[in-house]
């Protein structure tokens, strides 16, 4: 037992790294923390330094989510411990311990704790946020849809452990995204591509 909590709270700690924050800071540029939305993601990376921050902070956010739930599936641990890496790694990109618990909103690490876990989850994910972006042009939203319908891929194409972790996570998503949907129902949420 004590391997698989060594597992998971490797998982969180390296969810705990901030990529959005890392990246800014390694290219000589500001904290997303402290101008535009505050939040350390891509999308408020993008609005206030451009698309080169944003892709490596997108891909940093990814794969924190990847690399848990490939690494517990190495060692070859149950799935309830796979699962639980998952949402201890997405955990760690919400209220990261190396960043005063301030982080982002999650959806990147989930994405990536999806396409770990079946490619058909990821897939499903990827298309559901891309297709109501493009229809609608925000970002937010299009997170909060494509969280929606992941729970319910899970429970298709996976044992129940995963469909708990990643309702778990779907309600988190839900929780970090609150001003975003006060905005969105305000008709004041920021579209993609829009400077802050």
């Amino acid at each position: 037992m004590l391997i698989e909590i060594t597992v998971i709270l490797l998982a969180y700690l390296c969810g705990s790294l901030a990529s959005a924050v890392i990246v800014c800071k390694a290219m000589g540029l500001s904290d997303p923390r402290q101008a535009g939305s505050n939040n350390p993601g891509a999308t408020n990376v993008l609005r206030l330094h451009g698309k080169q921050a944003a892709a490596l902070t997108l891909a940093g956010d990814v794969l924190k989510g990847v690399l848990p739930v490939l690494a517990a599936r190495w060692l070859g641990m149950d799935d309830s411990i796979v699962a639980a890496c998952g949402l201890a790694a997405f955990t760690g990109h919400l209220y990261p311990v190396f960043f005063g618990f301030q982080g982002g909103k999650g959806v990147a690490t989930l994405l990536g704790v999806l396409v770990a876990t079946h490619w058909l989850c990821g897939l499903t994910f990827a298309g559901t946020w891309l297709l109501m972006a493009q229809l609608f042009r925000y970002s937010s939203l299009a997170a909060l849809v494509a969280s929606l319908v992941t729970p319910v891929v899970s429970l298709i194409l996976l044992p129940a452990a995963y469909a708990i972790a990643q309702s778990i996570m779907v309600i988190l998503v839900f929780w970090r995204h609150r001003s975003n949907i006060r905005n969105l129902v305000a008709g004041r949420e920021d579209r993609i591509g829009e400077k802050t």
